[in-house]
């Protein structure tokens, strides 16, 4: 215990050197001193107890994710401008290599595992029970945990900044570079068990969404009459099921060579590195179809109601989406071509890899034919889908490229692959995340985004994009290798570098924007008194905004695909307002503090592991198994919203 005591007092000590450090710490706890006197002053514990921490509502769950997306959206971004603003220059000093590198490391897992899933599990949330008819999730008290597992392993991760050290060894963090020898420190250590605690959540989340969607259905909501959302959250929870079980057994046996000094991929001792580069890309590169393919969703949804068309090709997109379910899960060892496996291994994953573009370009086709003759609204969802076609053609025409294995060999360690990825994980999901966010926003929150802002914002984003990863492809053309923290004057690259830092500060700027907006709209943003203020095809936008804590206060029977739109079409939307006589009482899961107790006793545990304080991680797993072992003793987990009450709201909506 006193070694490991000294040792965490000589991390932090050494980690505190930097006035950017301390600038941080002061932030930090200046804005938790705010928080808790806002809290106090204006007597919000007990409400926020009640209403958020305790709340099993998929609505609410789905908000607290949203915010938490844009935080780590937020983060994320500034480690990106740091390392921008270190490479603007040659030969600049404005981060040192130790720093670099663990900025470098957390901008990636920040916004791939703590932003990108956080946000499309917001989404998940907040569309899916409302556009297939349900009441909540199949699961609502493991919703929560997830929840709660996500949130304290993100402030677990998060926490490394201030005490102990961030990870340094790249969010990929392959051995032999982060076996205890060569990095030593607790940084490697917060990074495996944050990611292993917030991986519980979201396996958790596959299974939930999966039992929901085949489980939950509203009476006549056949697979083929489902929005193509909800298809695509099917499809992403199929592979979460499928993938993340690799991802934790990779970080278990890593964290066992740390912890409890196993050889898995110690060489020397019989290990072998390559088996965990495997096992994380079996799970990191079906990781960009999980997002994706959610983004796809909200597209296939926002081009169909913008364009006041049904989707064109329903089926051949439903085809497409569990093609690239399929096809996506046998693509990883493109991300290693360089390892010598051979001329047939290549060449079965360079022909897997250009495949996946085939069912991929089925649907921008069909969102291309979806518009044609349609009366499009360029509403801020719309530009945002336009945005994304435009950028991913570029991703899927650079991609190719990645997937011939001779040319891989070229570009692979090269910042024309930075500037690739970027291309498809921004362009395909932080596009499509957005363009989620403000399509159903008004169901969240009953008022729209300002659009003026919003298309500030948006024009500031995409051109800055373009300036700042347009050239980096050049730069990998002319030699510049990634994750380099500083380069000599005479390489030719300072230009380009510098305009490069030029479009993501513009891209920060826009995230600014996108803040003032929320904050502008909160107070003058359009208020959502009919419920669809899009003039939406889906069930969700035949509900009031917000949407009452039961959802649908009688369950509707569908009849078709689009019900909603055809409906208001035929002039029978009374047949989806509820009647009093047919509203009965209704049985809805309570609130429960447990999750995110259990929640709290993982954040102990993986501290404790961090640190090697065996006792406190003990500690924390007694905490969770106190918290499992009284959920088996529970019984009386639901209440009953009478008949009488729910009349009485619906009559308050003016829809009865």
């Amino acid at each position: 215990m006193l070694s490991a005591l000294k040792q965490f007092g000589d991390t932090y000590l050494m980690w505190q050197e930097g006035p950017l450090i301390w600038i941080s710490d002061i932030l930090i706890l200046v804005t938790l001193i705010a928080i808790v006197a806002a809290l106090t002053y204006f007597k919000k514990w007990k409400w926020l107890w009640k209403e958020w921490l305790t709340t099993v509502d998929h609505k609410k769950i789905g908000i607290m994710y949203l915010i938490c997306a844009l935080l780590m959206f937020f983060r994320g971004g500034v480690d990106g401008l740091l390392m921008r603003t270190q490479l603007a220059f040659p030969n600049n000093t404005f981060l040192d290599a130790e720093h670099y590198d663990q900025i470098f490391t957390t901008h990636g897992t920040i916004m791939i595992l703590f932003m990108a899933m956080p946000f499309i599990f917001a989404l998940f949330n907040i569309a899916v029970p409302l556009q297939i008819g349900a009441r909540d999730v199949a699961f609502p008290y493991l919703n929560a945990i997830s929840f709660w597992l996500f949130f304290f392993a993100a402030l677990l991760f998060n926490i490394a900044f201030v005490f102990g050290g961030s990870p340094d060894a790249g969010w990929t963090s392959y051995p032999p570079l982060t076996e205890l020898g060569f990095d030593p420190g607790p940084g490697e250590n917060f990074y495996l068990l944050s990611l292993q605690i917030s991986g519980i959540g979201t396996i958790a989340t596959g299974i939930n969404f999966i039992a929901t969607i085949l489980k939950c259905r509203a009476p006549g909501m056949t697979l083929m009459r489902m929005p193509l959302f909800t298809w695509a959250v099917l499809a992403s929870s199929i592979i979460i099921l499928s993938v993340f079980p690799a991802l934790t057994v990779a970080l278990a046996l890593l964290m066992l060579d740390r912890i409890f000094g196993t050889h898995f991929f110690t060489i020397l001792h019989g290990g072998n590195p390559m088996m965990f580069v495997n096992l994380f890309w079996v799970w990191g590169h079906p990781e960009v179809y999980i997002v994706v393919l959610v983004a796809f969703g909200v597209y296939s949804e926002v081009v169909a109601t913008f364009s006041r068309k049904r989707i064109f090709g329903y089926a051949s997109m439903v085809a497409s989406l569990m093609a690239i379910t399929v096809v996506g899960d046998i693509t990883w060892v493109h991300h290693f071509f360089t390892m010598g496996a051979g001329p047939d291994v290549n060449s079965f994953f360079a022909v897997t890899t250009m495949m996946v573009g085939i069912p991929t370009g089925v649907k921008i086709f069909n969102w291309l034919m979806t518009m044609y003759q349609g009366r499009i609204r360029l509403t801020l969802p719309m530009l945002w889908t336009l945005a994304f076609i435009a950028c991913f053609v570029i991703a899927g025409a650079t991609g190719v490229m990645l997937a011939a294995a001779p040319a891989d060999y070229q570009f692979h360690n090269s910042y024309f692959l930075v500037a690739h990825f970027h291309q498809a994980l921004i362009g395909g999901v932080v596009f499509g995340m957005l363009a989620g966010m403000y399509y159903w926003w008004p169901k969240m929150f009953g008022f729209k985004l300002d659009e003026r802002l919003g298309r500030w914002a948006f024009w500031l984003y995409n051109i800055g994009f373009y300036v700042c990863f347009m050239p980096q492809y050049a730069l990998g053309l002319m030699g510049m290798q990634r994750r380099m923290y500083t380069y000599p004057a005479g390489m030719g690259w300072g230009t380009l570098n510098f305009v490069s830092t030029i479009g993501a500060y513009m891209m920060g700027v826009a995230f600014l924007v996108i803040v003032a907006q929320v904050l502008y709209s909160i107070k003058y943003g359009e208020r959502d008194v009919t419920g669809d203020p899009w003039d939406g095809r889906t069930l969700e936008w035949s509900l009031p905004s917000p949407v009452p804590h039961y959802n649908f206060a009688v369950i509707p029977t569908v009849t078709g695909r689009d019900m909603w739109w055809t409906l208001k079409q035929e002039g029978r939307t009374e047949e989806l307002r509820p009647r009093p006589e047919d509203i009965r009482d209704v049985h809805m899961p309570k609130n429960s503090g447990r999750p995110f107790l259990m929640g709290v006793a993982f954040f102990v545990a993986g501290l404790g592991f961090c640190f090697w304080w065996y006792g406190l991680a003990v500690l924390g797993l007694l905490g969770v198994a106190a918290c499992l072992l009284l959920r088996s003793f529970e019984y009386d987990d639901e209440h009953e919203i009478p008949a009488e009450e729910i009349r009485h709201v619906e009559a308050s909506l003016g829809r009865l």
